[in-house]
């Protein structure tokens, strides 16, 4: 957790359920996306959120924006509730939390130009300012992400994808958001790409001292990126602590086996895979006590008595797992 004084937003046992199924004679099933996650972000910090395709990340991203209503916990922006708001009332909630989008090209509406697309956010949540401000405001954005006030009359389709996640960046941030959260905004691009668009976003971190919560399933960029990184396995956070120490020291076994997945840089470089056995559970009927037991090789039968909470394990290092004996390898 993040010092109370400088902490931007704060999630507490944040709760994201979607009834499936049911009928005229059948009730419906809960489906899990996100259960019981916990974690904190301070002014200028970056948060990375880690984890497999399906574990809940961009669930988490969209809950706290309120893009999907929580099902239960609380959610504090600011140090205020915002966790049950109206819309009018989080109207100008709104300006301060930003989303950058996964995919350049489903993102940007492509019968608008790229100036019409970074006004509008003006527009909708600054209607007193004049057409002469505003086109400032938009040319002043463009300029400090990369791109030319020229550009503004053009189209999405005339742009690379690099350029058009600048174009959403710049959208994100005309309001000068205090939080943002970019999920996975590098993985649609060319890797040569990608490195301009993180070095970007660090940028405007410093620049802005913008709080940002970085969803990726790269541990590398996530590595570069990130000053602390939470880890997700179907719905719960398995581990969270600074980049540094969690690269170097993990002490969950779901964050050794993604560390063993990531590719390594060194071809001469000798490391045992971990090879998790077993699919992934289903979130609608998911494993008693920890998730991750059933495809956990150090599993015991503790293991299934009752979930493990965080808990702490060293400056700021959190971790979900009862196995304190281990002896875990770290990333490459």
């Amino acid at each position: 957790m993040t010092d109370g004084a400088d902490t931007i937003l704060e999630v507490t046992e944040l709760r994201k359920w979607f009834q499936v199924g049911g009928g005229l004679f059948r009730s419906s099933t809960a489906l899990k996306a996100v259960d019981g996650v916990s974690f904190s972000i301070a002014r200028g910090e970056v948060l990375g959120l880690v984890g497999e395709s399906g574990s809940g990340k961009t669930t988490v991203g969209r809950t706290i924006l309120r893009l999907a209503e929580p099902t239960g916990g609380s959610i504090r922006f600011h140090g205020q509730d915002i966790t049950h708001l109206s819309r009018r009332a989080l109207r100008p909630i709104r300006r301060k939390m930003q989303l950058v989008f996964q995919d350049p090209f489903a993102s940007l509406n492509p019968r608008m130009t790229v100036g019409r697309i970074v006004a509008a956010p003006l527009i909708i949540h600054e209607p007193a300012i004049g057409r002469a401000e505003r086109n400032r405001r938009v040319a002043e954005m463009l300029r400090t992400v990369g791109l030319s006030p020229g550009h503004a009359e053009r189209y999405p389709h005339e742009f690379s994808g690099g350029q058009r996640q600048r174009v959403g960046i710049a959208r994100a941030l005309v309001l000068t958001p205090d939080f943002l959260v970019a999920d996975e905004p590098v993985s649609a691009l060319d890797v040569s790409i990608q490195a301009q668009i993180i070095n970007l976003l660090l940028d405007l971190r410093t620049r802005l001292s913008l709080a940002m919560l970085f969803i990726s399933h790269d541990l590398a960029v996530v590595g570069h990126v990130c000053d602390r990184v939470a880890v997700m396995y179907l719905g719960r956070l398995m581990e969270c602590a600074p980049t540094a120490e969690l690269f170097a020291n993990p002490r969950h076994p779901y964050t050794e086996a993604l560390f063993s997945a990531a590719p390594d840089p060194d071809p001469d470089a000798t490391r045992a895979r971990i090879i998790l056995t077993g699919d992934i559970p289903s979130p609608i009927n998911p494993p008693s006590g920890c998730v991750f037991r059933t495809r956990c090789r150090y599993a015991l039968p503790a293991c299934a008595d009752s979930v493990p909470p965080l808990r702490g394990v060293g400056p700021g290092h959190l971790t979900a797992c009862i196995r304190d004996d281990l002896a875990l390898q770290p990333a490459t």
